[in-house]
């Protein structure tokens, strides 16, 4: 990397505006609905104490290997990597980097869908002026990001804190119209009260609370960017804990103002609806323009760092070395252009879609605990032997929980987002064992059982698709 672009250093304040930013976007306005489609107030907090113990755990993961593992400055592709070998890299970037890009494409669903409350000819997001109109957007994004990272991690940080005074302003409205009579009915969401009936919507909600909580990382990601090394790990946790008290808090308020039904029918973004319950026709305009800034910003970090993965891959080898390539300004163009190639080609198939914000909010779910899983077990690996295991060795239990959590994520999410996440996985995995084999490297025999279980995976789901019981 250049002088003109190692000096280009990110500050604490924005480090934590990245991760908050990634974290506060699409997905928090919309949870009043999608949590109540599942659940009521007793499964909420039951998901949110899972999850919230779960991603802790996996921020204190983050913050110890930026410590301990500083020549380590790619975060997320080269812990995989390191712990796990190449091909666990590749599926660690691959997975990261098209969670990144179905993050952004729900973002663009979010942005039609709410001016489709006012402007029937975006409809839900994917009507064709929806499409085109977002496909100018993301293009628009592009060239600006294109300036350079500096100078789009200060408008992210702009946009995190502009972000906060609508979510903030929602809040207080939630308790200024919070009904106890209407709570106390949503405890057990209208359904027999019990330990099977609990699980039951908890699990139908565990993917949602891993998508808000996707872009824990974004300070890890960009580490190589940081000021202060330390700024790295304290960004983390502080960005988590910030955004998890809000996450929890615009979740449980919100049964207060409706009955659950009533929370499940809203349209998208459900909080606009809430807010209108609360203060009329006003109030879900004053959301839907908080959430246009809001989800913007979030875009922005999302475009961000999907480049900084796939050139980061790129670097070490994992990804086709042109993919490294930097403009002047230090951003990764060439990666930029096939992220953004990529987001173009989701968006289209987004019009195809039944639930199409729904569906790409539960495939980055399934794309990104991929990753996350592999870090957490890299941790744990640490901390049981090798010549760091003394100093990595209070994170064993830490790392373990993290472990567990990311691989339960992943079986509740159920059967056909891991199957629809193989159809992404296989193509670049191919590429990869065939490049291996060009450079005279031989697969690993677990390495190939890996390889030929998403084969299979992917098979199983074409035929799914195209006999109809498996659907987008």
């Amino acid at each position: 990397m250049s002088p003109a672009v190692g000096s280009r250093k990110l500050s604490l304040l924005e480090l934590t505006a990245l991760v908050v930013g990634s974290m506060i976007g699409s997905g928090i306005f919309a949870l009043p609905a999608a949590f109540a489609a599942n659940t009521g107030v007793n499964g909420a907090l039951l998901a949110w104490a899972i999850a919230g113990t779960g991603m802790l755990m996996l921020a204190f993961v983050f913050q110890s290997l930026s410590r301990l593992k500083p020549e380590l400055d790619t975060g997320i592709y080269a812990y995989a990597k390191a712990g796990f070998g190449d091909y666990a890299g590749l599926l660690s970037a691959v997975g990261y980097w098209l969670g990144c890009c179905l993050a952004d494409v729900a973002c663009l669903i979010l942005i039609k869908a709410t001016l489709g409350q006012f402007f029937p000819v975006f409809g839900d997001g994917t009507t064709v002026v929806a499409i085109l109109s977002a496909s100018l957007l993301l293009w628009g994004f592009h060239f600006l990001i294109l300036r350079g990272i500096k100078e789009a991690a200060l408008i992210n940080t702009i946009a995190t804190v502009a972000k906060l005074v609508p979510l903030a302003v929602f809040i207080v409205f939630l308790v200024l119209g919070f009904r106890a009579d209407v709570f106390a009915l949503n405890l057990w969401g209208g359904e027999p009260p019990g330990a099977g009936t609990l699980w039951e919507q908890t699990r139908g909600t565990l993917l949602l609370t891993v998508f808000v909580f996707v872009g824990i990382e974004g300070a890890s990601v960009y580490s190589r960017h940081a000021r202060r090394r330390e700024d790295v790990g304290i960004a983390t946790v502080a960005g988590f804990l910030g955004v998890l008290c809000l996450l929890v808090m615009v979740t449980i308020l919100s049964y207060g103002i409706l009955l659950r039904p009533d929370l499940a029918a809203l349209r998208t973004p459900s909080m606009a609806g809430v807010m209108e319950a609360i203060a009329g026709r006003w109030g879900a305009l004053f959301i839907s323009i908080g959430l246009l800034i809001s989800v913007l910003g979030n875009y922005l970090s999302w475009s961000l760092l999907a480049a900084e993965v796939l050139h980061s891959a790129a670097l070490n080898d994992a990804m086709p070395r042109a993919l490294a390539h930097e403009n002047r300004a230090g951003v990764p163009d060439a990666a930029l252009w096939l992220t953004n190639g990529v987001i173009q080609t989701f968006l289209l198939v987004s019009w195809f879609a039944d639930y199409a914000f729904t569906l790409a909010l539960k495939m980055t779910s399934a794309m990104t605990l991929v990753p996350y899983l592999l870090v957490a077990a890299y941790q744990l690996k640490l901390s049981l032997g090798g010549v760091d295991a003394p100093a990595h060795a209070r994170m064993r239990w830490i790392a373990g929980i993290a472990t567990v959590y990311a691989a339960s994520m992943l079986l509740a999410g159920g059967s056909r987002y891991l199957l629809l996440s193989s159809l992404l996985y296989v193509p670049g995995s191919l590429l990869f064992w065939a490049w291996q084999r060009h450079r005279g490297i031989a697969f690993r025999p677990l390495e190939m059982g890996v390889l030929l279980l998403l084969c299979a995976m992917a098979v199983a789901a074409i035929v799914g698709l195209a006999s109809g019981w498996l659907r987008l």
